[in-house]
């Protein structure tokens, strides 16, 4: 299911960001400093060329470029 950005609570929102670029294996000896990183994935959310996933086997809301997410869900394409 699809989680729009614009329903969470900011605070949410940037926690969610945070996880996602500070995980291991995301900043591939990248020293772009967090903020920055923040602000790309919340620009990419704007543009919707990434979405917030929510995966209710898991229970996780996953961030995923738009074109990982399988057709099914998007329900626009």
């Amino acid at each position: 299911m699809l989680i729009p950005h614009t329903l969470l609570e900011a605070d949410t929102l940037t926690r969610l960001i945070e996880d996602f670029v500070t995980r291991e294996g995301t900043d591939n000896g990248d020293d772009t400093p967090l903020t920055t990183r923040v602000e790309r994935v919340r620009q990419a959310l704007a543009r919707g060329t990434a979405v917030i996933l929510f995966d209710p086997d898991s229970q996780q809301c996953l961030l995923l470029p738009r074109h990982e997410v399988p057709a099914e869900h998007l329900g626009d394409d």
